[in-house]
């Protein structure tokens, strides 16, 4: 059961010397005309977490909408209503200066734009967080997978993926998943099961006022952070999951079924303390 202990195996004491960069740059690949919310809050968890930088690539109205929610936000704003492989060659130049990259929030499941994912998860290399609609995108093809890759499905995603519904040893059900992707699988619940294939654990922090959405987001966020911090797939998702929860642990003792995603974001420097 993973524990406060996380936090120390993840955040080390930082060098007085310290400067931009040292601590990762993270590409959010995410959005559409209708959508923004998603990559928006990711980026925000992200930041809070503790990467340097966030650059957020999204469809020209989805990354105007996202510059407006905050100045620490860089966005790269894309012509169109989604994201496609017109867009393939901008993405991966936006990827070469990165540590690591989030794919999948609010992007749609038109089957050009989960082509484009598959497409970009081919080419990139580096580590990624897979989520929401990039999931539908890669159960087509697992080939694009990689083992430096951490996927977040909650339940219906998980079948999505695995065409698993429900089973009694979850943790034995997703360690063989993980092992057959060669990935880490982040499955969101009221206990998140993580496993790379070869380690499992459970998480308990979290709440049943978390069906809000974009809990998930800040949760792919949080992911994306730490693997462009250099925290590795495993470590990265179980650190992420107790943060995550833990967070809006302390944001449902204030506002229980009115809790947003924005006041997990709010509590999460009160999470890491």
């Amino acid at each position: 059961m993973i524990s406060e202990t996380i936090l120390k195996k993840v955040y080390k004491p930082r060098k007085d010397w310290s400067r931009k960069y040292d601590f990762g740059s993270l590409l959010i690949i995410g959005g559409s005309k209708l959508y923004h919310g998603s990559p928006a809050l990711a980026a925000m968890a992200a930041l809070r977490t503790g990467v340097d930088l966030v650059t957020v690539a999204a469809p020209e109205r989805a990354a105007n909408l996202i510059a407006a929610v905050s100045p620490d936000l860089i966005t790269y704003p894309l012509r169109g209503d989604r994201i496609t492989n017109l867009h393939l060659r901008i993405l991966l130049q936006l990827a070469e200066k990165k540590t690591a990259v989030v794919i999948g929030g609010g992007m749609g499941r038109e089957h050009d734009t989960l082509h484009a994912i598959l497409d970009f998860l081919r080419v990139n290399k580096l580590p990624a967080v897979i989520d929401a609609d990039a999931i539908h995108a890669v159960a087509k093809n697992k080939s694009a997978i990689k083992n430096n890759c951490i996927l977040t499905p909650h339940f219906g995603e998980f079948y999505v993926l695995t065409g698993i519904k429900a089973a009694e040893d979850l943790k034995s059900v997703v360690q063989l998943e993980a092992k057959k992707i060669n990935a880490t699988i982040l499955l969101k619940g009221h206990i998140d099961t993580i496993s790379n294939g070869a380690k499992t654990e459970e998480n308990k922090t979290g709440n049943v006022f978390m069906t809000k959405g974009g809990t998930g987001d800040t949760l792919a966020g949080i992911c994306g952070s730490l693997l462009a911090q250099g925290i590795e797939p495993f470590d990265a998702a179980c650190a992420a999951a107790y943060i995550n929860g833990k967070a809006g642990d302390l944001a449902a003792r204030e506002k229980k079924q009115s809790l947003l995603a924005t006041d997990l974001i709010a509590k999460l420097p009160e999470a890491l303390e």
